[in-house]
């Protein structure tokens, strides 16, 4: 194996390795949390269909891509490149949307009660289904170039002029025009709801600035009240900073590939395009973890009632040992 498939092959592994546990705590931390309460908040159901998400993505890809790369497992048939391709567009693109309406609706959750952006989170939270919905059918639609268009590599015996090199899959357009059209439309499935989750955030850190500015002086009593506003406010700040990051490298190493007309024999500019795109999958649910206590509290939970358990059997084992011995 040479040394830039074992990199290839490490890179992916670690992607896997952080972002697969790391959006199963925070599903299963939502989940226990709902069997408890009985119900979840609009903002924490968001995030947890961003996990579900963002799990997609980490799982679907990057776990595949390190298994073939290893020579383990190689689903990259026609078929597979086809349904790979098309999950992993699909679940990327509802991460990204998924991170607009966390910011959207964390933005509208600072507003003054009474007022009408108070009444269109209201309007929001009750309609939050049909929005999962919409956002699911908008990006299934979206996505569906990827059954028509990708193929296995073991064909890159045939004529691959309009083609992205994705390493073990080829996505082959018909004519340049199409490249180019489907290539707009990936972009702006990402550009409008980045512009838009960053002014959001911007509206947000005006309101986090006045509120620390009218607090500063108080006592800390008084500047506790909107705590947990502030909090979720804040780690939805880092959510879609990181975003912004990640996507704005992602999309710029896209529109690069668009502006090369010849099919590239290496796969290195998507493979970067993929790492950094999944990049934000795997990081997103750590940020998630160390920011909302919900999720926090339940993982520690869980640990210490693992703690527990493992600690209760090491006592019978001791006992019976004892027993047994006398």
């Amino acid at each position: 194996m040479e040394s830039e498939e074992v990199v290839r092959g490490m890179l992916y592994l670690s992607l896997t390795v952080v972002g697969v546990p790391g959006n199963t705590a925070v599903i299963m931390a939502f989940l226990l949390a709902l069997y408890q309460e009985h119900q979840l908040l609009p903002a924490d159901a968001i995030v947890l269909h961003l996990a579900c998400a963002n799990l997609l993505v980490v799982g679907v890809r990057c776990l595949l891509e390190t298994l073939a790369t290893f020579r383990l497992v190689n689903i990259f048939g026609d078929m597979g490149c086809q349904g790979v391709i098309f999950v992993y567009r699909t679940s990327r693109s509802l991460s990204i949307w998924l991170t607009f309406v966390l910011s959207a609706y964390q933005c509208l959750s600072i507003a003054t009660p009474g007022s009408r952006w108070a009444s269109i989170r209201v309007l929001v939270a009750r309609y939050l289904a049909v929005i999962f919905l919409t956002l699911w059918v908008i990006n299934t639609s979206m996505s569906s170039a990827a059954i028509a268009f990708s193929l296995g590599s073991r064909n890159d015996s045939v004529n691959m002029q309009h083609s992205i090199n994705v390493q073990f899959c080829y996505v082959r357009f018909p004519t340049m025009q199409s490249t180019q059209v489907n290539g707009a439309v990936q972009v702006g499935r990402d550009v409008v709801p980045m512009g838009m989750m960053t002014l959001a955030s911007l509206v947000i850190l005006v309101f986090l600035y006045r509120y620390s500015q009218q607090v500063k002086g108080l006592r800390s009593s008084s500047g506790a009240s909107g705590g947990a506003e502030r909090r979720a406010a804040k780690a939805v700040v880092a959510l879609v900073t990181l975003y912004v990051v990640l996507y704005g490298v992602d999309n710029g190493l896209w529109v690069y590939t668009l502006t090369v007309r010849k099919t590239m024999s290496s796969s290195l500019i998507s493979d970067l395009r993929i790492f950094f795109s999944s990049l934000y999958a795997a990081l997103s649910p750590l940020v998630i973890i160390a920011t909302n206590r919900k999720v926090n509290s339940r993982l520690r939970c869980v640990a210490w009632q693992k703690y527990l358990d493992l600690l209760y059997s090491h006592f019978l084992r001791r006992f019976f040992f004892l027993f047994n011995i006398l």
